[in-house]
């Protein structure tokens, strides 16, 4: 009677050689934690939270995270069956009153980074319009009098190559910031008088022309 034995192989680049318990149990580990990693959100406080007066938990108070309004809040995983969010911020964890507080729709992640950066928003107490905006603080440009403060962040394509130096305008091109045709650039705020965005191409910033860009939706 013959019998089969099955075998499982790692495929290398140079080699193939059966699996050791200690690969198997490494795989099985790296898989298990890749399917249980929770979804990361951000959230902004809508109103001022102090768990010591305000908790409806008072034993639990304890374990929940203070905030005050516009405040982003990093929420690891889902509601609770008593509607609290686990979240990060300033430093502290703890839980979060789901009606406190309202996600920021957005799914990329370099502006996830800018806006934990930044740490606050300004916030008009409706869940379904409020402001992104974030302190301006330009590196590439000494008219610092013209960035406001709070700002309107779009997201959008270069469709052409721009070298301040050969195609601009304007005298002061220091001012400008260069990219290439395809860069994802973040828009910050309103296009001024003479055409131009205020923009940031991975940490580099400084004035775009409006006619070298075209929106792109939020994935």
């Amino acid at each position: 009677m013959e019998t089969s034995l099955e075998l499982d192989v790692l495929i290398f680049p140079d080699e193939v050689r059966v699996a050791s318990p200690v690969d198997l149990l490494e795989w099985e580990l790296e898989t298990a934690s890749q399917l249980s990693r929770p979804s990361v959100r951000l959230f902004v406080a809508l109103y001022p939270y102090n768990p010591a007066a305000m908790s409806p938990n008072y034993d639990t108070a304890a374990e929940e995270l203070p905030f005050v309004p516009g405040q982003i809040i990093k929420v690891i995983g889902d509601k609770d069956s008593d509607g609290f969010y686990h979240g990060e911020s300033g430093g502290l964890s703890g839980y979060v009153p789901s009606n406190m507080v309202a996600e920021i729709p957005v799914d990329d992640d370099y502006l996830k980074h800018l806006l934990m950066q930044q740490g606050f928003l300004p916030v008009d107490h409706t869940e379904s319009n409020f402001v992104i905006g974030m302190s301006l603080t330009p590196d590439n440009t000494s008219d610092a009098g013209s960035i406001p403060d709070v700002a309107i962040v779009r997201r959008m394509v270069a469709l052409f190559d721009y070298d301040p130096w050969e195609s601009s305008p304007n005298v002061d091109s220091d001012a400008e910031l260069g990219f290439r045709s395809g860069d994802i650039i973040y828009v910050l705020g309103d296009m001024d008088q003479d055409g131009f965005y205020y923009g940031d191409l991975c940490g580099r910033r400084g004035l775009v022309p409006s006619n070298f860009l075209q929106p792109l939706p939020w994935d």
